[in-house]
């Protein structure tokens, strides 16, 4: 019924800036938070940050004052503007819905498909 589908990774220079994008469509649903993740080679996935519908963000220690998380609720769609790319930063990145679907209720297990980001130094 839903379908998360991510867009903007790509190959940047240490110091560079990528925006992210991640749409959600589909029917019969409506979304209660978005947050971006990202699981470096030989690490375990991470929450990287995370909104809701009413704007409220929380950012992991790594890329407080670099990267920002935003939406637009009309669209259904989470942005994720990474500035000051360090190659630290390099990983894959996944998008993930807290979603309400209608005659299922509540899931937390709507992922897109992930976008390569690589950041050189």
């Amino acid at each position: 019924q839903v379908q998360l589908v991510e867009s903007g990774g790509g190959l940047v220079q240490a110091g560079g800036s990528l925006r992210l994008s991640c749409a959600a469509s589909g029917s019969s649903f409506s979304i209660k938070a978005m947050a971006w993740y990202r699981q470096a080679p030989g690490k375990q996935r991470e929450l990287v940050a995370f909104i809701t519908t009413g704007g409220s963000t929380n950012y992991a220690d790594s890329v407080k004052g670099r990267f920002t998380i935003s939406r637009d609720n009309a669209k259904n769609t989470v942005y994720l503007q990474m500035n000051s790319l360090k190659p630290e930063d390099t990983a894959v990145y996944y998008c993930n819905g807290l979603l309400e679907i209608a005659g299922k209720g509540f899931s937390d297990d709507y992922w897109g498909q992930g976008t390569q980001v690589t950041v050189s130094s």
